[in-house]
């Protein structure tokens, strides 16, 4: 299961973000693949609970669907980014048909941040995109949207992998909806015990 993408192979990636300050003791949550209204309010709830601001990268699609739901994103205080129209898998489609559907993305979703939706995006397509979007990856990346992998096993990865400025992936999606709302509330605590605070993109 990788969690990180490889770190040697980063600086490849120019103009994208994959973790923020490292010396600052600051994790950057963010969820993708939402809105829907069977998960997003109920991570809208835990995260209000414990008043952390996260970033969602929304899919333009989802967003046209559930346009109530996109905005209680907004209403709590919370950023968006753009996720796509349909969740596109960058290698699978040209550079102008890309750019298209995040442009049909942005008429719904108001944002200069941008998140490949697998982590699939081509240099051309990154090119294409980055002098109007701060593009993000992360550092790591939870994998809650795989049923086969238990909430203890993602909370074991989140221990072993956070560090000062970690940009971290979870899902607001109907897959990833056991493992989300049962390792958040897990992970939210074990990074306050340890002293992390919550930024925003």
């Amino acid at each position: 299961m990788n969690v990180q993408f490889p770190r040697l192979l980063r600086p490849l990636w120019r103009n994208v973000v994959w973790r923020k300050n490292p010396s600052e003791k600051v994790i950057y949550l963010t969820f993708d693949d939402g809105p829907v209204p069977e998960v997003t309010p109920l991570v809208l709830t835990i995260l209000a609970k414990y008043n952390v601001k996260a970033t969602f990268f929304s899919v333009g699609e989802n967003v046209k669907k559930h346009p109530r739901t996109y905005d209680e994103i907004l209403k709590h205080g919370h950023k968006t980014g753009n996720h796509t129209y349909n969740h596109l898998k960058g290698f699978e489609v040209s550079v102008a048909n890309y750019v298209e559907n995040v442009q049909k993305a942005a008429e719904y979703i108001e944002s200069d941040l941008f998140r490949p939706p697998y982590g699939r995006i081509s240099f051309k397509q990154k090119k294409a995109l980055q002098s109007d979007y701060q593009i993000i990856m992360w550092d790591i990346i939870t994998h809650d949207y795989n049923t086969k992998i238990l909430p203890e096993t993602i909370l074991k990865t989140i221990k072993r992998f956070s560090r000062n400025g970690s940009i971290v992936v979870f899902h607001d999606s109907i897959k990833a909806k056991d493992n989300v709302l049962s390792v958040l509330p897990q992970a939210i605590d074990y990074w306050k015990k340890e002293g992390y605070e919550f930024g925003l993109l």
